[in-house]
């Protein structure tokens, strides 16, 4: 469902035809280096409650995937991006605490990604399962990001002066839910008035020019290579080429993909940064777990079980090429529960990644996950170091945890986590369930009323802190006194939540 249809021409953008558009050379005049700025007259406040309408429908959709592996590995790219967007001074101090700034996966096959009002951007599995190069997906994630930066979003919303933000935020819910249905999204596009659409379109394709030279600058202040832009253009040709003949370019929202290799070729040609990129380990591994969760069907799994199975190393390259066979090999045989082969690949993989160290504690990662698929508790504690600072680890290491009985180690790790992380909605659900473990009723429910807020859900979190209130009123008899500190907590938050959501209802009228 996390797709963003440019029939609608609301969200920047779909990769197909939107992500990076080539930003224009060195030697190009500068009048045709378009600076949009802000001039958007939406509060960013506003922006920001109309991102959350859209991302809490992402959060309800099936497809929305938090997995904690691929998240990390997203997230270290995404904040070193934010970071030299701050140094630049394309972040500014108001948007840096106003947005959301949060990147929201989707199991989705189709080569996409895109922005979202407020800080929000959407990224499929399918764009992280084509891509060789963490620079390739810097260049996507810094478009992205500068279109945020820029105000796009809501500067689009403005031209279209005769709906209302909330009017524009339901044809966008529309548009999501729409990508499933092309004869039904078809249908909106002829229902359009021809001018303004085309008015829409060229507004849209400066706004992708802008994009295009900031997500370039960047990308290469957080050190990424320039060449990792050129190579993301050339993977989104050759995944369009059936659909996209370069007719009509005037019917474009963006520059045809061929102007964009072009464009972005002469400028990585004059940036001495740029330098042939080596093959990347761990971006290998991370396509594999991308195109396994990406439910590609029992064939395809087993199609990579058996090419895992016959992997053999021939060289550096090939090594590389066989980490990812391997992971996904394993990762495939894991699915379809065939623990043994599983076993029997993840030892393989783990012998091939052992110079990599980053890449070794991924493969000593799927290894905890195959004995946890397998029920084997003793053997995924032995294997996962759960006191780890990775994300990952405090995942798997809080539920091996709570199953065997030590939900109070648990706790103890989740706490300062949700502390510093609290749209960590996850971590909080594993905390709920940790407390629920050790008889902590009224904790553990006022857990799961913060996941709630977490996933943007205020109706569904006022159900359990009121629940919790009730709680406090009534306690079960032999619940032990109540405590007092919590139960303030609990009446504070409650009353936040109701400012929410008055505050959303008065956004609708």
């Amino acid at each position: 469902m996390l797709r963003a249809p440019v029939a609608l021409f609301l969200i920047a953008s779909n990769v197909l035809t939107a992500v990076p558009a080539a930003a224009q050379a060195r030697a190009t005049p500068a009048s045709q280096l378009p600076s949009l700025g802000d001039g958007s007259s939406m509060t960013t406040s506003a922006e920001r409650r109309l991102g959350e309408r859209i991302a809490r429908e992402i959060y309800r959709d099936p497809d929305y995937i938090d997995d904690p592996v691929l998240v990390e590995y997203v997230q270290g790219i995404w904040q070193r991006l934010l970071d030299a967007a701050r140094q630049r001074g394309e972040l500014t101090e108001e948007l840096d605490q106003r947005f959301a700034w949060e990147v929201l996966m989707g199991a989705d096959r189709t080569i996409n990604a895109f922005a979202l009002p407020g800080g929000y951007l959407g990224l499929h599995l399918g764009l992280i399962a084509v891509v060789e190069q963490p620079d390739e997906l810097a260049s996507v994630l810094g478009h992205e990001l500068s279109h945020v930066t820029q105000r796009h979003i809501s500067r689009m919303m403005e031209s279209q002066s005769r709906q209302t933000p909330w009017m524009i935020g339901a044809m966008i819910l529309g548009a999501l839910a729409l990508s499933k249905s092309p004869d039904a999204s078809n249908a909106l596009i002829v229902g359009g008035q021809a001018a303004a659409v085309q008015s829409q379109l060229n507004f849209s394709r400066d706004m992708e020019r802008e994009a295009d030279r900031i997500g370039y600058g960047v990308m290469t202040q957080a050190g990424y290579d320039p060449l990792g832009f050129v190579s993301m253009f050339e993977k989104l040709q050759q995944a369009s080429r059936i659909s996209d003949n370069g007719s009509f370019p005037y019917l474009r929202s963006h520059p045809l993909t061929t102007e964009r290799i072009a464009d972005m070729q002469l400028r990585q040609s004059q940036d001495d940064r740029s330098h042939p990129m080596a093959p990347n380990t761990m971006q290998a591994m991370m396509a594999a777990r991308a195109r396994v969760l990406g439910n590609p069907g029992v064939d395809l799994l087993r199609a990579w079980v058996s090419e895992a199975k016959s992997a053999r190393p021939t060289g550096p390259a090939m090594d590389v090429r066989n980490a990812g066979v391997l992971y996904a090999g394993t990762l495939s045989a894991l699915r379809q529960r065939d623990f043994a082969a599983a076993r029997s690949l993840v030892v393989r993989l783990q012998a091939l990644v052992a110079p990599d160290a980053a890449a070794a504690r991924i493969a000593h990662l799927l290894a905890a996950e195959i004995e946890w698929g397998a029920g084997d508790l003793p053997a995924t504690a032995a294997l996962l170091d759960m006191n780890a600072p990775g994300r990952p680890e405090l995942v798997l290491g809080s539920q091996v945890r709570t199953r065997m009985g030590q939900a109070s180690e648990a706790i103890a790790r989740l706490q300062p986590w949700v502390a510093l992380h609290p749209r960590d909605g996850t971590a909080w659900q594993l905390l709920a369930a940790a407390y629920a473990a050790q008889g902590q009723t009224l904790r553990s429910i006022r857990a799961e009323a913060e996941m709630q807020v977490a996933r943007l859900d205020y109706s569904g979190a006022m159900d359990r802190f009121r629940a919790a209130q009730d709680w406090v009123r009534k306690p079960p008899p032999g619940s032990g006194p109540v405590d007092d500190i919590e139960a303030s907590i609990i009446d504070t938050r409650t009353r936040q939540i109701q400012a929410l959501l008055k505050e959303q209802a008065l956004d609708k009228q």
